[in-house]
């Protein structure tokens, strides 16, 4: 019985995974009940291209920054390509601060160590705390306080 239990959530999960592409959505979520003890929890996602997602909130701040700073114009148009991008390893939203009122993590030209936090990205009420993969200097940062991300998002700039 429990090999058909399981030949059955496979199906049902491959199904959900087909629903998902059928109808261009990025995440799937459901709870299916068996019994008062006995349930399956599915979550189904695809990876998602992150450049169209961050371009229209990262692109406009981006040219007018590389034309102030007199920078050649190829400067990584595309944030996630840039090799010190520190990228979002899950869909959520992102925090600056570990409590509305206290200090930024990081700011635009602060040295940082490897494994400092650099922001919070929270993702079904969990707070991930997003640790810096190596030292360096935070270029830019890409997102905003409170903004909703998708995986692989470019989140800061460390060179």
């Amino acid at each position: 019985m429990t090999n058909k239990t399981h030949d059955a959530d496979v199906a049902f999960i491959e199904a959900l995974a087909a629903l998902l592409r059928e109808n261009d959505l990025t995440e799937l979520q459901v709870k299916r009940e068996y019994g008062e003890a006995d349930s399956l929890n599915v979550r189904v996602s695809r990876m998602t291209q992150p450049a169209p997602v961050a371009a229209a909130p990262v692109a406009a701040p981006a040219p007018i920054a590389v034309a102030a700073s007199a920078a050649p114009a190829a400067a990584s148009e595309d944030p996630a390509s840039h090799p010190g991008a520190v990228t979002s390893p899950m869909v959520g939203t992102v925090y600056m601060q570990a409590e509305p009122g206290s200090p930024a993590f990081i700011s635009v030209g602060q040295q940082v160590a490897e494994g400092d936090t650099l922001l919070i990205v929270e993702a079904m009420k969990t707070m991930n705390h997003i640790p810096a993969p190596r030292a360096g200097t935070v270029k830019r940062i890409l997102v905003e306080d409170g903004a909703p991300v998708e995986y692989g998002a470019p989140l800061v700039i460390l060179e």
